[in-house]
């Protein structure tokens, strides 16, 4: 592959338009061994959910995103949000402008969110080495965001590594910042309309079982398909505006110290100006509130596959005990591992570049822990079936 074609790898793959294709395995290519994924989560991400700072998890999460992006200038590169961290693919040019991003955004996730956030940067290389690989797909969820999709095994073989200490980058001297242009958290959870906000992860076990997995990928999304917008936690005319105290503390937080009052102001009046046009229905020069809210609707991303199904999805108690049946009777087959978490609301992070523009992307996780609660408790089912298989 030529150094040209292996740069511009994700921007020139065919894209998916409809979510079920996230189970057709023709859908991927395999990542470039030239490129490497940054990888970085929350330690104890748990733990500061329980004390009730999900918000502050999910900002550090989306931060991984934004820092690396905005350091590559590139806001089209293969990237997965996770709720308690993210990963994101760079090419052969973006590795160093990704090592100083991850340890730039350590630094500022610990001194400014007081959370510890760990980073690994992964050659894609070695994922091959070890007999794996990462396949990318790119689906589209309308003509201006597309979202990465990733199979194969390798994400899941780079967050272990970066977990054990392999590959890890050391956070920057205290006092050194990434470019979080963009990064915003503006609006009030968002409550459920149907009945639950349930987070989803099912990943699949072992490789005689993809078939039987994909059949089951394909059966969930379907499940979720019958409710309104196939399950988006999100109405069809967008979030209701608003602006919480949490959220505006973690915007100003990316400014730098002796800006952060001058930013602050900025968002309470670009708030303010936003939701006056709102009400009196106007708009200003390019910017129409209301047409931005439904694209806020349309770019969110609240179901992937990342070696694994994840979903956050608005659904009704009949609806959820269906995706549930689904997945213990896949998980008694052998066919997957899940773990499920319900809560009331869901949280949005967002990506805006500039709201003239449509292309800005908003991360969906659960308010009260999400994909990390789910993931913990698929952790304790996996730990209590390999107890029960030790057992004389």
């Amino acid at each position: 592959m030529s150094q040209l074609s292996s740069e511009t790898f994700f921007s020139a793959l065919p894209v998916f338009v409809e979510f079920e294709g996230v189970a057709n395995s023709d859908n991927y290519r395999a990542l470039p061994p030239d490129w490497a994924l940054a990888t970085a989560d929350i330690v104890d991400s748990t733990g500061a959910i329980e004390a009730g700072r999900y918000k502050a998890v999910n900002m550090a999460g989306a931060s991984v995103i934004s820092a690396i992006l905005n350091a590559l200038g590139n806001n089209d590169l293969p990237f997965v949000f996770g709720g308690d961290g993210a990963m994101v693919a760079v090419p052969p040019s973006g590795v160093e402008k990704a090592r100083n991003a991850l340890s730039a955004v350590q630094s500022w996730v610990g001194e400014e969110l007081q959370l510890t956030l760990r980073a690994a940067l992964v050659p894609v290389a070695d994922v091959i080495a070890a007999g794996l690989t990462v396949r990318v797909a790119r689906f589209q969820v309308n003509p201006d965001v597309s979202y990465a999709m990733f199979a194969g095994g390798g994400s899941s073989w780079a967050e272990a590594r970066m977990k054990e200490g392999l590959f890890a980058i050391p956070p920057a001297p205290s006092g050194a910042r990434p470019d979080l242009a963009g990064l915003s958290c503006r609006w009030n959870p968002i409550q459920s309309r149907h009945g639950d906000i349930v987070s989803i992860i099912a990943i699949p076990v072992g490789s005689e079982n993809i078939a039987a997995f994909q059949a089951l990928v394909a059966d969930i999304v379907a499940l979720a398909a019958g409710e309104e917008r196939e399950g988006h936690p999100v109405a069809a005319e967008g979030p209701q505006i608003g602006l919480s105290a949490v959220g505006l503390s973690a915007e100003t937080k990316t400014a730098p110290k002796g800006k952060r009052f001058t930013h602050r102001l900025f968002i309470l009046a670009q708030y303010l100006l936003t939701v006056g046009l709102y009400r009196l229905g106007l708009t200003l020069g390019r910017f129409d509130p209301k047409a931005y809210r439904q694209d806020v609707a349309r770019n969110t991303d609240f179901r992937k596959f990342d070696d694994g199904l994840k979903m956050t999805i608005d659904v009704d108690p009949d609806r959820f005990r269906q995706i549930e049946a689904r997945l213990e009777a896949a998980a008694s087959a052998g066919i997957c591992r899940f773990g499920l978490h319900r809560q009331d609301t869901a949280l949005m992070t967002c990506i805006v570049p500039t709201p003239l523009s449509r292309d800005h992307m908003h991360f969906i996780d659960g308010a009260s822990g999400g994909y990390a609660m789910a993931a913990s408790r698929m952790k304790k089912h996996m730990s209590a079936a390999t107890a029960i298989a030790a057992a004389p």
